[in-house]
């Protein structure tokens, strides 16, 4: 028997995953459900808006400057090698809107929001206010989940694009005050390598990332357990697993849209 304990317990962990997943998937499709469905709240999608666009907006913008600068840097020294110091403008550019303004768009957002909305539904659960909702006859799903994820779902993809923009002025910067390009040749040169797809798979990555980071912080919100510890819990979850699922969507979007 003792020699089956770690099976049994990898089967546990296995069974419990699964349920997990099972849970969110039917709680996204609850939420995708409600999307088109009234009443509708646009008080609250506008609240939502501003909570997790508009204030969001410094932490990704500094996010993308000195990571579009960081980026010139290690572009110029590793091209260096090989005589290939003139593809620093197309690189920065090509791996800010296609990965890293999303991703870390993304995760800047994930730590902020799904902590915040994780919290802010948490506490709701622990003094009742959700039950006070349904007992006026409105659906907390409705109304707290659907406008957040709706929320973040157009907002991120418009933070991912300012973020875009500026990590590549970030590159600009370190690429013309730091490492003597030619400012005019640097622009063109960033300009004439992008296309329209490598900014629009970034903007559609960004909607993908906005609705894991609200989804999460939602559904662990509603299924926080009791007290302050069960709701410092669910917070921490929330960042992780919408962290996580943003590298595995990232993975899997990259390669429906790359690969042939």
């Amino acid at each position: 028997m003792s020699l089956l304990r770690p099976v049994a317990a990898l089967g546990r962990a296995t069974l419990g995953a699964l349920a997990s997943i099972g849970r969110i998937a039917l709680f996204a499709g609850a939420v995708i459900g409600h999307l088109f469905r009234p009443p509708f709240y646009p008080r609250e999608v506008l609240h939502a808006l501003m909570q997790i666009g508009w204030f969001s907006l410094p932490v990704v913008g500094m996010t993308a400057l000195f990571t579009g600068g960081a980026l010139a840097l290690q572009i110029y020294s590793g091209g260096a090698r090989f005589s290939a110091e003139a593809v620093v403008p197309s690189i920065v550019a090509i791996g800010m809107v296609r990965e890293l303004g999303p991703v870390l768009g993304g995760l800047m957002v994930a730590a902020r929001v799904a902590s915040s909305i994780a919290a802010e539904i948490g506490t709701m659960k622990v003094t009742e206010q959700i039950d006070a909702l349904v007992t006026l006859s409105t659906n907390p799903l409705k109304y707290l989940a659907v406008p957040r994820v709706l929320a973040a779902t157009l907002a991120v993809p418009v933070l991912v694009a300012v973020g875009d923009a500026i990590g590549i002025a970030g590159g600009w910067l370190v690429g013309v005050y730091r490492l003597d390009f030619n400012s005019t040749t640097y622009l063109k040169n960033t300009v004439d390598f992008l296309e329209f797809w490598d900014v629009g798979s970034g903007l559609v990555k960004g909607a993908a990332f906005g609705f894991i980071v609200a989804l999460m912080g939602c559904y662990h919100g509603m299924n926080s357990g009791r007290g302050a510890q069960g709701v410092g819990r669910a917070t921490k979850t929330a960042v992780v697993s919408a962290s996580v699922l943003i590298f595995a969507a990232n993975y899997l979007l990259t390669e429906i849209f790359f690969t042939s």
